[in-house]
């Protein structure tokens, strides 16, 4: 199953960047360079919704509204990550 998603890469103060994937609460991970923030996301993505199908719950699809809290950071960058998911047997 294939599923793109929005992630928020936000300027880590030290360096790096910091990224949260707005629809997937507690998704979050980070990368020296935007490239490897983009494919940490993509990893923690597809770590996250496995352990959501191993649970039994729904894997959830993104809308066409995302909205990305900034908190005290100043600025985000949004992109668009595509991802497959893994098919995970049922637990017996």
């Amino acid at each position: 199953m294939r599923r793109t998603y929005t992630v928020a890469l936000f300027p880590d103060p030290d360096s790096g960047y910091v990224v949260e994937v707005p629809v997937l609460p507690g998704c979050v991970t980070y990368g020296q360079t935007i490239t490897q923030a983009l494919q940490m996301a993509e990893d923690a993505i597809v770590a996250y919704l496995s352990v959501l199908q191993e649970d039994g719950d729904v894997v959830p699809r993104e809308g066409q509204n995302v909205t990305v809290g900034l908190g005290r950071r100043r600025e985000a960058m949004l992109r668009k990550v595509t991802i497959t998911v893994p098919e995970v047997a049922p637990v017996a």
